[in-house]
């Protein structure tokens, strides 16, 4: 029997309810489970719907008469994330707040992809591929820090390529960013400005993992 097909999508807070209703209209009753990794959503005819929150609740609990008010409300609280979004092929770093991108630097640097190529031609193109990648890390780093000290950060948002982001974040120009909490990784393309604005837009957005009822 073939696995249920899943699929990820991102639900601004105030469309939530909307969301779940629509969801019930199309699956059947709901039964809400509360669990660490979200509000589960099981529906009548076998389909899941993980909601989780684009951030901790940190002592700001959203409001509303039941779960999924309460979810929607506290995704609309106007929290300031500091995105990291960087790939082989270009970077984007700004500061976004209520999924609107309020500063930012977009940028391309090429760094070459990985060769089959062996011997000494091999090790003369992986030394050049890994002064490409240090040198994107510094400046996206430098640019990153730059753009993050005129505002007030309360999360690192990273995505891209995770290997890429990882040492962006640990460079010590960004050190005194290292203690902040880390919203869950974004899987975004080469970024470039229409890709900074979804992610803004995602970035403070409900993520919901739909899984279908099984066949």
């Amino acid at each position: 029997m073939p696995s249920p097909e899943t699929r990820v999508a991102f639900v601004p807070g105030a469309r939530l309810p909307g969301w779940v209703e629509r969801f019930a209209a199309s699956h059947g009753a709901l039964v809400e489970e509360e669990l660490d990794a979200g509000l589960l959503l099981h529906a009548a005819d076998g389909a899941e719907a993980l909601l989780q929150a684009p951030w901790p609740v940190d002592g700001r609990p959203g409001r509303g008469g039941d779960a999924v008010a309460r979810l929607g409300s506290l995704a609309s609280q106007p929290r300031s994330l500091g995105a990291v979004l960087v790939r082989r092929g270009g970077y984007s770093v700004a500061v976004v707040s209520a999924g609107a991108v309020l500063a930012s630097k977009t940028g391309t640097r090429h760094v070459q992809s990985r060769t089959a190529a062996g011997g000494w031609s091999q090790q003369r193109f992986a030394r050049r591929r890994a002064n490409q990648a240090d040198a994107l890390v510094e400046a996206v780093a430098e640019h990153a820090a730059r753009i993050f000290a005129e505002h007030r950060i309360e999360y690192l948002a990273p995505g891209g390529d995770r290997a890429l982001a990882e040492l962006v974040l640990a460079e010590p120009v960004l050190k005194q960013y290292a203690a902040l909490s880390r919203l869950p990784f974004l899987d975004v393309p080469d970024p470039r400005a229409a890709v900074l604005k979804k992610a803004g837009a995602e970035l403070c957005s409900v993520r919901i993992r739909v899984t279908d009822p099984p066949v």
